[in-house]
């Protein structure tokens, strides 16, 4: 017996059930459909109202039959990642027709277009951008599960990989390390440092097993944050800076010398600017752009730049000072972010237990 669509069509010339992706309306034109990754042959004509629908004559995957293989979710991983087959070649070091024949693998298995092709790369349709969560997620449990065997063999073995960003990289994150090789001297730490975005990226593939920063409000579903302290927001100079020392400085005495300022692409440097908006001042044009802390302190160090960073960086350190300047109500919560419904390998665990021993110490002094 025919069916009845999402949209009012009546019924269906082979009789099939429609089930539609969401998002996906009714359309008038193959090409309509194929911007959303449908493929023609799995489109049903409705005779009586005219138009296309994504129907069940797609027949569902299967995924176990033998020709679904590993590197094809490697595969889906890098495409979308880098965004282009090139890029996607120089990641997996193989050849371009290598890659394009394992994409149009793909796509004939699943029956259904992963990406749409254009002149500046490739861009996930809304079954390229789902295929890629669950590939992800599988290679994911592949990682942990490699780990989890070595940590049994070899109890007190293992690997942890964290990934980091500004906060907490002074202090939080060194005495962690310090403290859980004392215990466990033959475990390995990883740390990787780069972007919020970047880290996200990696800790759902498990290419990172948990985050240390900042929290922001941009994580996703698929993580699980926790608060280890809140950290305020300091202005830092060098210990031989002019402005080093007075009790008393205004804003708008910092005009004068060059700044250093978190990267476009970070949460603080939106909160500075709309202090300075606030403020009456405008972005300091003799800046330098620079979320590494190496350089940063090197520098306010070296030079009469001003920077601002997380409080706990200056502490212990005597090249570097705080300046009475306040920034309220610029701050930030330091924590953790965790894999959602991944469980946890041994390694991971003593330095997240290490994290929050050492995160409470320093919020008591």
């Amino acid at each position: 017996m025919p069916s009845q669509c999402q949209v009012g069509c009546t019924s269906c010339r082979d009789g099939h059930t429609f089930a539609r992706p969401s998002g996906i309306l009714a359309e008038t034109s193959l090409a309509g459909l194929r911007r959303f990754g449908v493929m023609p042959e799995q489109a049903c004509q409705i005779s009586q109202m005219g138009c296309l629908c994504y129907t069940s004559c797609m027949d569902t995957p299967r995924l176990l039959d033998g020709r679904l293989k590993l590197r094809h979710l490697i595969l889906v991983d890098a495409l979308t990642e880098q965004g282009s087959v090139v890029g996607a070649a120089a990641a997996l070091h193989v050849t371009q027709p290598v890659v394009t024949r394992g994409l149009h693998d793909l796509e004939a298995i699943l029956g259904v277009t992963l990406y749409d092709r254009g002149p500046r790369g490739i861009t996930p349709t809304v079954f390229g951008a789902a295929f890629t969560d669950h590939a992800r997620a599988v290679i994911a449990q592949l990682r942990h599960a490699a780990r989890h065997m070595v940590e049994i063999a070899e109890a007190d073995r293992g690997t942890v990989v964290i990934g980091m960003h500004l906060a907490g990289s002074n202090l939080l994150l060194p005495r962690a390390i310090a403290a859980v090789k004392a215990e466990h001297p033959l475990l390995t730490v990883v740390v990787r440092e780069a972007t919020p975005e970047t880290l996200l990226v990696d800790l759902e593939a498990g290419r990172v097993d948990l985050i240390l920063g900042r929290l922001t409000t941009s994580a996703g579903g698929n993580t699980v944050r926790e608060s280890l302290y809140e950290e305020s927001v300091k202005v830092l100079v060098g210990a031989g800076h002019p402005l080093s020392g007075q009790d008393e400085v205004a804003l708008a005495d910092l005009e004068a010398y060059p700044w250093i300022l978190p990267g476009t692409e970070t949460v603080l440097r939106r909160e500075l600017e709309e202090f300075f908006v606030r403020n009456g001042m405008a972005l300091p044009e003799n800046r330098v752009e620079c979320t590494s802390f190496l350089t940063v302190r090197q520098l306010l160090a070296e030079t009469d730049v001003v920077a601002v960073l997380p409080g706990l960086i200056s502490r212990g350190d005597p090249r570097l000072v705080t300046l009475p300047v306040s920034l309220e109500p610029i701050g930030h919560s330091v924590g953790i972010t965790l894999p959602a419904g991944r469980p946890l390998g041994p390694s991971t665990q003593k330095l997240l237990a290490t994290l929050r021993s050492v995160a409470a110490e320093l919020g008591q002094t």
